[in-house]
């Protein structure tokens, strides 16, 4: 197998969290299938289920050793994954707090809680105990996928290039892959991250379906991000024959429909994404096919579903509210109160992005041209950020650069936003 050479971006031809705990389920698959007499089971759910039954005998067993409590925590996080009931990271979150009551030195449990520290959105936390972590053992490759997660979600991409490197020098396997293409998409290296992204794809475990497909699902995001919409689909098809009804893979062939213009099987998807995982981002995508078909009820339903999600569960990243809003031209200043928070805590490019539109949509057009520039300073190959550009600079009266970064947005990915692109060809129309 080819090994990434000195500078992650040489072999040519990034809310990763998940791929944290693909690397930490090997050490329970055996006892799990032990425990459920099953031989190489194929369904991530009997696996997961297997594993926690497998943990619970260890601490029956056991019940004074942080094993078998790392062991049943590593089991919920993967469950809450496959089944997208978060709430069971809460249970993975007390079984690694009695694992540190018994153990408070153990340090698996501690590699556990900073991964279940990303997944609950306390970056800086994160970081800080990745760090201490790496003093520790400074050859553990997941500890590296820690400090490339936690930098990028603060937007330290320096930091987070330096740490992936090591990963990818440490171990090269499915998990540091993925974590080389996410890097390499933020930077704009479209075809180096597609290629990162099949890497991972081929090295990820046979006996893991939903690694496989999870794989397969980013690979054809990265497709569909640049207007490759055929092959994007193509990926997404071959992601729901690995794991049938993979949340992730149907949500993506939903956005690859509705790029078809085949608005039917758009809503069919959506909606079996949203029966299984009723995230605000599906929620919002089926909004918009409703919205694009004219049936504004149906629309309105779903987005008052996404504002329900978004503050009456407790959402850790309201963000896409924000976007929301500030796309609907409705309560703005409330939009722009999350954003400006959202800003100051974290200075990643997507929330830069979302900071300027709402600044935009407020007619701050100074600010939001400043607050895009921070967006796009790594070169990311995303056509919202130049639609925003654009229209940012058709405010402030820019008519040339106004319409250059329109059709830059348009020629990258002209089904970017379903509602949103026709928008960028009306405001292109306007300047010509």
């Amino acid at each position: 197998m080819k090994k990434f050479k000195t500078n992650i971006f040489s072999i040519l031809g990034t809310t990763i969290f998940s791929m944290l705990f693909f690397g930490l389920t090997g050490c329970v698959k055996q006892e799990a299938s032990k425990a459920e007499n099953v031989k190489s089971p194929l369904a991530t759910t009997s696996i997961s289920n297997a594993e926690i039954t497998a943990a619970q005998k260890i601490i029956e067993k056991m019940p004074n050793a942080a094993k078998g409590y790392n062991k049943l925590a590593v089991a919920y996080i993967r469950r809450a994954r496959e089944t997208g009931d978060f709430s069971l990271n809460d249970n993975a979150q007390t079984a690694l707090d009695r694992a540190l009551e018994i153990e408070p030195r153990n340090y698996d449990t501690q590699k556990l809680k900073t991964a279940l520290l990303l997944t609950f959105h306390r970056f800086a936390e994160a970081l800080e105990v990745g760090k201490k972590l790496q003093e520790v053992n400074p050859r553990d490759a997941f500890i590296y996928g820690v400090l490339t997660d936690a930098n990028i979600e603060l937007g330290n991409y320096k930091e987070a290039v330096e740490a992936v490197q090591k990963m990818v020098d440490t171990r090269p396997n499915m998990e540091s892959y993925a974590r080389v293409a996410h890097v390499r998409s933020l930077h704009g290296d479209s075809d180096g991250a597609i290629e990162a992204y099949s890497l991972a794809a081929r090295v990820a475990d046979p006996m893991d379906k939903e690694a496989q497909s999870w794989c397969l699902t980013f690979l054809g995001n990265e497709f569909f991000k640049v207007g490759r919409f055929e092959e994007a689909e193509k990926h997404y098809d071959e992601a729901l024959k690995t794991l049938p009804d993979y949340h992730l893979a149907l949500a993506g062939k939903g956005h690859a429909r509705a790029a078809a213009g085949d608005y039917e099987n758009a809503v069919k998807f959506f909606t079996q994404t949203q029966t299984r995982v009723p995230t605000t981002e599906v929620v919002i995508a089926l909004g918009d096919v409703y919205a694009k078909t004219g049936n504004a009820e149906k629309a309105a339903e779903q987005y008052k579903l996404a504002e329900f999600i978004e503050q009456k569960l407790g959402n850790l990243d309201q963000r896409r509210l924000a976007l929301l809003w500030a796309d609907q031209d409705t309560k703005l200043d409330e939009a722009l109160a999350i954003a400006t928070r959202e800003h100051a805590a974290r200075k990643d490019i997507y929330t830069a992005d979302i900071y300027a539109w709402c600044l935009y949509k407020k007619g701050d057009f100074a600010a939001a041209k400043t607050a895009i520039g921070e967006a796009m300073r790594l070169k990311t190959k995303d056509a919202l950020f130049f639609y925003h550009a654009g229209m940012i600079e058709k405010g402030l009266g820019n008519k040339k650069a106004a319409a250059d970064f329109l059709q830059k947005a348009l020629k990258t990915n002209p089904s970017f936003d379903l509602l949103q692109a026709e928008k960028a060809k009306t405001a292109l129309q306007e300047l010509n």
